[in-house]
């Protein structure tokens, strides 16, 4: 049977991908000590050190896995997310709106379109929020950054609690019935349905939207990836440790809302934030607070409130930061209990 080139390059560069992935430290180490002939335990040595194995180690788990999240994300639309979501209810809906979430690809940028299309078609608010907020924040970028950086341990509970997250506060806010602090002109709206098919994907079909997927996302990320492992880099090579374990340490009271507190005003992407993230931990923040800074600059961030502010009132929207952010609040103290 003749392979499509489409299956068939993937088929190919996979073990090269694999060789080099394995022995990139060795490579990173051989080019640092040997080639360049740098002391070894200075400070811009080990800056220099960090970034040159991060960085590619990141771009390599970026490009593997956004190909793969790529296929399966060519099984999904906002139309088709819109009609699974529709008729269900409270809770039930909060689960199945934050677990499709997960897989698919929208951002905070997709709040408005998705939020009218939900209210259009009788989505219940609480369920919609549940989706809103599991979409940014528990992200294929997020998660790749994670697994590389501190395993899959880590990876998995950070899943996990963005879940219990997003289920809990859209179910909080379904319960609170706020629906009158919805501008009143989003329910005035009426989404015309789609005249589209679906269209009938091959596989081949599928293999190049992973391409796409590639091209797209680590072509939007790469740069803040660099930046963000740039600031990591210094941090780790200058930085002391005891200066983070002063107001970032598993024992200071206040760590956590304050590092929620910090976070909410930034903006950056999971690309930018966890190179930061891995390195506040390495030099002496808690797990609990490093993971409670990181959720709140990826899932309530600036721009996401002014993007929410066309949609919503001002207090629907302190409402959802509230609860958004103490549950942000209380995963952090978990962690930091259990950790």
């Amino acid at each position: 049977m003749k392979l499509n080139k489409n299956i068939l390059i993937p088929l190919m560069l996979l073990p090269i991908w694999y060789v080099v992935y394995v022995h990139l430290q060795s490579m990173t180490d051989w080019l640092i000590d040997t080639a360049l002939g740098l002391t070894k335990g200075a400070h811009l040595t080990e800056a220099l050190r960090f970034f040159i194995f991060e960085f590619p180690k990141v771009l390599l788990l970026l490009t593997l896995i956004i190909f793969f999240v790529g296929i399966i994300r060519s099984f999904f639309t906002a139309e088709r997310t819109r009609k699974a979501l529709e008729g269900k209810n409270t809770f039930t809906g909060n689960v199945m709106a934050a677990t499709l979430g997960i897989v698919t690809p929208f951002c905070s940028c997709s709040a408005i379109p998705l939020f009218l299309g939900f209210v259009e078609s009788g989505v219940p608010l609480g369920i919609t929020f549940s989706f809103l907020i599991a979409a940014p924040m528990i992200n294929e970028v997020a998660v790749i950054l994670l697994y590389g950086m501190f395993g899959w341990k880590v990876a998995v509970m950070y899943i996990s609690t963005g879940l219990v997250i997003a289920i809990a506060a859209g179910w909080i806010i379904g319960k609170l019935k706020l629906e009158k602090w919805v501008e009143e002109w989003v329910y005035a709206t009426k989404l015309g349905e789609s005249d589209l098919e679906d269209e009938k994907l091959t596989f081949a079909n599928r293999i190049t939207m992973g391409y796409v997927a590639v091209k797209e996302i680590v072509g939007k990320v790469w740069l803040y990836v660099a930046f963000g492992i740039l600031v990591g880099a210094g941090a780790h090579g200058y930085i002391p440790s005891e200066f983070m374990v002063s107001f970032m340490g598993k024992d200071v009271w206040y760590a956590v809302p304050l590092s929620v507190l910090i976070g909410i005003p930034l903006y950056s992407n999971a690309a930018g934030i966890v190179p930061v993230v891995s390195v506040l931990i390495e030099k002496g923040a808690s797990l609990g607070t490093a993971l409670a800074f990181m959720m709140s600059v990826i899932g309530l961030s600036l721009p996401e409130m002014v993007i929410l502010r066309k949609v919503l009132k001002l207090p629907l929207i302190f409402t959802f930061i509230a609860v958004v952010g103490g549950g942000i609040m209380l995963v952090g103290f978990l962690f930091n209990f259990i950790f």
